[in-house]
């Protein structure tokens, strides 16, 4: 069996200078229930982050806010010092519990939050670091003005944002360069199809967030079924493949707490589809997301 490597899925340089293996990994689920506190299998997390180098996988996305802090600690046992492994962690958004998650964009606390955040992954200068959501309640230039701070002084070497539109990002390039944008996107959500488009036009890493899913198109019977059958392939991994190839500044992070599901997704990056596959995925998609 040929060794499983990320790599295949080709590289990035967020920010012109940071180079990434395209397919990356989400460190959401290395938490407990509802994103909060400890995992269940915590042995299992820490093999699970342990087997991302020896796959090829150098590029880990982090928030504070998962666990909160569980994630970023983990990372560190697990991987610290990093060597060739980038982890980029995002900062804006409090937890109170389960499930629950609300955006406090005050330049202060996002400045306290860049620090913990440096204290927990044991590093003097963070990759990558992403504002969660653009808090409503506070200006958004004082958050981009904040971010530009925390570039100038060192504390980041890259910066970008997550759930945000055309227009936002528009606002934030005036203040900092945007090195990527994190929004959902996978083969059956388009919401952020004219931000994905944005980003490629302007050689901004685009990280799609819950990457594997695909609806109905996943039923057996469905082209999708049909297309994993041809490939000896799970249509999450499909699915995945459709994603890296829909654009050269695509950066997906599936995220898991298990080395068996790690090594699925990873394997994704073996897979080509022709362009014929692409594009009949495509249009299925487009208009399973129609119809929504």
């Amino acid at each position: 069996m040929a060794e499983i490597r990320a790599d295949k899925a080709g590289t990035f340089a967020i920010g012109g200078d940071l180079k990434v293996t395209r397919l990356g990994f989400g460190a959401m689920r290395v938490t407990g229930s509802g994103v909060w506190g400890e995992p269940a299998d915590r042995d299992g997390a820490i093999a699970t982050l342990k087997r991302l180098p020896e796959l090829g996988v150098d590029f880990i996305d982090t928030a504070d806010s998962y666990g909160p802090d569980v994630s970023e600690w983990l990372i560190k046992l697990a991987l610290h010092p990093y060597g060739d492994v980038k982890v980029a962690t995002k900062g804006g958004l409090t937890r109170t519990g389960p499930g629950v998650w609300l955006p406090v964009g005050r330049p202060e606390y996002l400045r306290q939050q860049v620090h913990k955040s440096l204290r927990n992954l044991g590093v003097e200068k963070i990759d990558l670091w992403q504002l969660h959501r653009i808090d409503k309640k506070v200006p958004a230039d004082e958050q981009f003005g904040a971010i530009k701070e925390f570039l100038d002084e060192g504390l980041i070497a890259h910066a970008g944002l997550s759930e945000v539109s055309v227009a936002d990002i528009e606002a934030a390039r005036k203040v900092f360069p945007v090195a990527t944008v994190q929004n959902r996107y996978n083969l059956v959500d388009r919401t952020s199809e004219d931000v994905l488009d944005y980003c490629e036009k302007h050689n901004i890493g685009f990280i799609p967030w819950f990457p594997l899913a695909a609806g109905d198109l996943a039923k057996p019977g469905s082209l999708l079924d049909d297309i994993a059958r041809k490939h000896d392939a799970a249509p999450s991994q499909i699915a995945l493949a459709w994603v890296l190839k829909r654009s050269p500044v695509m950066l997906p992070i599936p995220g898991t707490s298990k080395v068996k599901h790690l090594e699925e997704n990873v394997a994704a990056a073996e897979i080509t589809l022709s362009d014929e596959e692409f594009a009949a995925l495509d249009a299925e998609g487009k208009k399973a997301f129609a119809e929504k």
